[in-house]
C-alpha cells in the first residue's frame, strides 16, 4: 500500500481507532462512459451525506454481519467504508440487495473464507450453470468503489483444487449483483476467483470501469479454470471499460437476455475470448442477446478473439434440459477494432457448441438465429495452431445465419501464408475474407 496515499485519506490515525472525526471521506470518482455510450443515459446518483460514514468493523471475525449492519444503518445517503491496510474475512453469506442510495468504499482486503465443504449448503445458488455467490448486491443507485487500492481476493486456488478432486464441487463467483439498478463499480484488484469473476444479474444501467483482475497460480496440477472476467445475465444498458483481464475462461461472456451492453478498452490475456454465450443450452428457454458493441479490445493467448457460440439442437424426445436444443435469437453484435495477438481463432462462429460430434451436430442443427452480426477492424497475428487458418465462421444452416458480415480484417497467421478462413453457409459476399474448404 503507499503510504502517502494513507496518510493523505487518513492522517496519521491508526486504521483501528478510525472515527468518522479522523476521516476524510474521498470523492466519488468522475465516471464516464466512453468513448461509444449507451443508448439512454444511466440515472443520476441522489445526494450522499458526508457526514454520514459508516465503517465496516475490522476486528470484527466475520466480515459479512458487519457489512450488512453497516448497510443499514448508511442506506438512503450514506457511505460505507472499508479501510485501508486492512483485511476484512467474509465467512458467511451476505446479501446486499436492499441498497438504496449508497456508496461503499472499499480500500482495504476483502478475503472470502476458503472452508469450501461450508460453502457448498450455504451459498446463494442459482438455476442457471449452477451459478453461486458468496455475495451478491443490488437496489438502486448504488456505486462501489476503490480507488485502484481495493482488493477482493477469493483464495482461488483452494476451490481449483478441490474442483480437480471432486467435480461436483459448487466454486462461488467472486462478485455478483442480482437485481441492481443504477450505480457503478470501479477501481477495484480482484484475484483469484473461485469461478466466474464478476457476474451481472438481473440488473441494469451500470457503469463498470478500472477494474484490474488476475489469477494467482500456486499448485500448477489444479490451475484455474471457468474464470471469467464478467458474465452478463438477463441485464441490459451495462458498461464495461478501461480494465486489465488475465483469466482462464471468457474475457467478457454476454449469456442469455443481455441487450443493449457495451464492451470497451479491454486488454484481455489468457482468456476465451469476448463471446456471445454459449446461447440455447435449455430445452424450452428463449435465449436473447441484441445490441451488444465490442470495441478497441487487445486479446493475446486467447483461444479466440470474437467469438460467438450456440448448442446444437437434439434429438426428439431427448431427457435432460441442459443439452441444447433452446431456441432465440443474437442480432445486432458489432466487434470493431479487435487486436489479435497469438489467439487460436481471430474469431470463431459455431452452433456446434458442446456436440458430441460433428455428424451428431449436422443432424441436428441449431434453431437458434444469428443476424445482422458485424467483425470490423480486426489485425494482428494468430498462434501456430490451425496456421495457416486464422479463423472459422460455421453456421448450421443458412436459413438461421443472416447478414453476418466481416470487414477489413488483416489478421495474418504466424508463417505468413495467405490467411485462410473456415466458412460454411456463410454469404461469402459478405465475408472481406479468403474462405477455404474446410
Amino acid at each position: 500500500m503507499r503510504h502517502s496515499l494513507i496518510t493523505a485519506l487518513l492522517g496519521t490515525v491508526p486504521a483501528a481507532t478510525i472515527t468518522t472525526t479522523g476521516f476524510s471521506l474521498p470523492a466519488l470518482p468522475n465516471l464516464i462512459a466512453g468513448p461509444k455510450t449507451p443508448s439512454r443515459p444511466f440515472p443520476l446518483s441522489a445526494a450522499r451525506h458526508p457526514s454520514r460514514i459508516c465503517f465496516v468493523d475490522p476486528e470484527a471475525p466475520d466480515a459479512g454481519p458487519a457489512l450488512i449492519s453497516a448497510a443499514r444503518d448508511c442506506n438512503n445517503g450514506g457511505t460505507i467504508v472499508l479501510l485501508p491496510e486492512t483485511t476484512y474475512t467474509i465467512a458467511s453469506p451476505t446479501d446486499l440487495t436492499f441498497l438504496r442510495s449508497i456508496d461503499i468504499l472499499i480500500l482495504g482486503t476483502i478475503v472470502f473464507s476458503d472452508d469450501v465443504e461450508y460453502w457448498q449448503a450455504r451459498a446463494f445458488g442459482y438455476a442457471y450453470q449452477d451459478s453461486h455467490l458468496f455475495w451478491r448486491f443490488g437496489g438502486r443507485d448504488v456505486n462501489i468503489y476503490g480507488l485502484g487500492i481495493g482488493v477482493i481476493d477469493g483464495l482461488g486456488q483452494t476451490w481449483w483444487t478441490a474442483k480437480r478432486r471432486n467435480e461436483t464441487v459448487y466454486r462461488p463467483h467472486l462478485f455478483g449483483t442480482d437485481g441492481l439498478y443504477g450505480g457503478s463499480i470501479s477501481g477495484l484488484n480482484m484475484k483469484n476467483s473461485p469461478m466466474w469473476f464478476n457476474v451481472i444479474m438481473n440488473s441494469r444501467d451500470i457503469l463498470i470501469t478500472d477494474i484490474n483482475i488476475w489469477n494467482e497460480v500456486t499448485n500448477s496440477s489444479s490451475p484455474p479454470a471457468n474464470t471469467d472476467g464478467w458474465d452478463t445475465y438477463r441485464s441490459t444498458n451495462i458498461v464495461i471499460q478501461n480494465s486489465t483481464i488475465n483469466n482462464y475462461d471468457d474475457c467478457v461472456s454476454f449469456k442469455p437476455n443481455s441487450t443493449d451492453i457495451i464492451v470497451q478498452n479491454l486488454q484481455c490475456n489468457g482468456s476465451h475470448g469476448i463471446s456471445v454465450g454459449s446461447l440455447g443450452q435449455y430445452q424450452g428457454q428463449y435465449d436473447i442477446v441484441e445490441d451488444v458493441y465490442v470495441y478497441n479490445i487487445s486479446m493475446s493467448n486467447a483461444s479466440d478473439g470474437a467469438r460467438i457460440k450456440i448448442w446444437p439442437g437434439v434429438p426428439p424426445n431427448t431427457t435432460g434440459s441442459s443439452s441444447g436444443g433452446g431456441a432465440g435469437y443474437v442480432r445486432n453484435i458489432t466487434y470493431e477494432l479487435f487486436y489479435n495477438m497469438n489467439n487460436d481463432w481471430a474469431i470463431e462462429l459455431t452452433q456446434c457448441y458442446f456436440a458430441s460430434s460433428l455428424e451428431a451436430c449436422n443432424a441436428y442443427p441449431a434453431v437458434l438465429q444469428i443476424e445482422d452480426i458485424v467483425f470490423k477492424d480486426f489485425y494482428g497475428t494468430t498462434s501456430k495452431k490451425h496456421d495457416p487458418k486464422v479463423g472459422t465462421l460455421v453456421c448450421s444452416d443458412p436459413s438461421v445465419c443472416k447478414n453476418i458480415r466481416a470487414e477489413n480484417i488483416v489478421v495474418s497467421p504466424p508463417s505468413a501464408a495467405t490467411a485462410q478462413w473456415i466458412c460454411t453457409n456463410m454469404d461469402e459476399e459478405l465475408l472481406d475474407v479468403n474462405c477455404v474448404v474446410a
